[in-house]
């Protein structure tokens, strides 16, 4: 019977989503500043954000299977090194070039590309470790810690750039001292078997989507609207504090982190309510859903900040309904052998939404209607998807007495009840 690791194996793998959360959150409130600098056009600022989640997106998918194959402790340590060399690159650039941009945005890709291999690999180690009565408490701890990530970012980026608007990409390899040290000593996993032929490995992949496919690509679907909403809020909250307010930098990191509290509060809230009442995860998907819905249908007809904070608080909320849930049935939706790839590949879907977010939102900023409306009735759509095809899951005993976590009809523990 597969046991409880202690929490502290828990704490050390929650760092790894919050310093990689920093990556993209950080950086956000220090873009016009990098503009004034070397007279960047919008494009080319947006370009810091794009070029860091587009190649993390591409490459989580290879990571996942890398991670299936030599393991996934290894595959994160060495994610969490080139992740601080990216920073180092873009850092160092900054400081000792006049004009340093095109280094930027390859210290940006370097990162990006160390990325992917940190928080969707941290996932899937979480399903192998925890048995599935556990996992939905641990992934309340992950997306809250992802949440606290996104709290904590505008400020510390606002509180760096007043040394120097540089200063933050040094601070990437500072900050992933603490998460190597913590996983390299309390992280222990067992030793990866000897994998099997990539020809099994890819059919058993395939087997999964085929069988389970509906329901995954909803749920792939539901975490990148969620992200897509989030971060592109944020670059719309961003630009509103920026037309109607003259707050100094720090103050407007601030204002930019207040509405994430209440995704990393309700992240950890649902974790605790499925670990115990896993029924209750279809209500929480559908809730928080069509929450962002209707957030999305006032969001037309106010531009003052502060009721755009208030609706992007409440639209923390929904994202908190959604995430732990969708994280929990994923990586209980395979074996061991394939968890890595399947859940790499929703983390690659949620990178594309974050990259989508600021884009998007950035180019409709004068279509509020056909933006927010639109997003809305795509949310009802998803909202309905998953009330039709996500069906209530149920804990049952197996014959050997342990607890299962089961998707009627199909099973989301495999075979192997990794």
């Amino acid at each position: 019977m597969k046991t409880k690791p202690s929490d502290r194996v828990l704490f050390a793998l929650s760092l790894v989503p919050l310093i990689m959360v920093l990556g993209n959150s950080m950086v956000i409130p220090v873009l016009p500043a990098i503009a004034n600098e070397y007279d960047l056009s919008a494009l080319d600022t947006g370009l810091l954000i794009t070029l860091f989640s587009v190649p993390a997106g591409a490459i989580i998918p290879f990571a996942g299977f890398l991670s299936d194959r030599i393991g996934r402790k290894k595959v994160i340590i060495a994610a969490l090194v080139l992740y601080g060399a990216g920073g180092l690159i873009a850092g160092g650039a900054a400081l000792f070039f006049a004009q340093p941009y095109a280094w930027i945005v390859a210290g940006r890709i370097i990162q990006g590309i160390g990325a992917a291999g940190t928080s969707p690999i941290a996932m899937a180690l979480i399903g192998d470790l925890y048995p599935p009565e556990h996992r939905g408490r641990a992934f309340g701890v992950i997306e809250s810690a992802n949440a606290f990530g996104k709290v904590l970012s505008p400020v510390l980026g606002s509180l760096l750039a007043l040394i120097a608007w540089y200063a933050l990409f040094f601070a990437f390899p500072l900050l992933i001292v603490p998460a190597l040290w913590a996983i390299a000593r309390w992280v222990k996993e067992a030793e990866t078997e000897a994998p099997p032929p990539f020809a099994k490995y890819k059919q058993d992949a395939v087997n999964v989507f085929r069988k389970q496919g509906r329901w995954l690509f909803i749920s792939f679907l539901l975490g990148a609207t969620q992200m897509f909403f989030l971060f592109g809020m944020l670059f719309y909250l961003a630009e509103a504090l920026d037309n109607y307010t003259s707050l100094s930098g720090p103050v407007r990191g601030l204002f930019l982190a207040l509405p994430l509290l209440s995704l990393t509060v309700i992240s950890a809230w649902v974790g605790n309510i499925i670990g115990q009442k896993v029924e209750r995860m279809k209500t929480f998907l559908v809730s928080g859903t069509s929450l962002t819905a209707v957030i999305c249908t006032i969001l037309p007809f106010t531009a003052h900040p502060i009721a755009i904070i208030a609706l992007l608080f409440a639209g923390g909320i929904g994202a908190g309904f959604v995430l732990p849930c969708l994280n929990a049935l994923i990586t209980s939706a395979v074996g061991k052998a394939e968890r890595g790839i399947v859940t790499s590949l929703y983390s690659s879907v949620r990178f594309l939404g974050i990259a989508a977010g600021p884009a998007v939102f950035g180019a409709l900023m004068g279509r509020p209607f056909l933006l927010f409306w639109g997003t809305s009735a795509f949310c009802l759509l998803l909202a309905l998807l998953t009330a039709r095809f996500i069906h209530r899951p149920a804990q049952i005993k197996s014959k050997h007495g342990h607890r299962r976590l089961l998707l009627k009809p199909l099973p989301l523990v495999h075979k192997d009840s990794g």
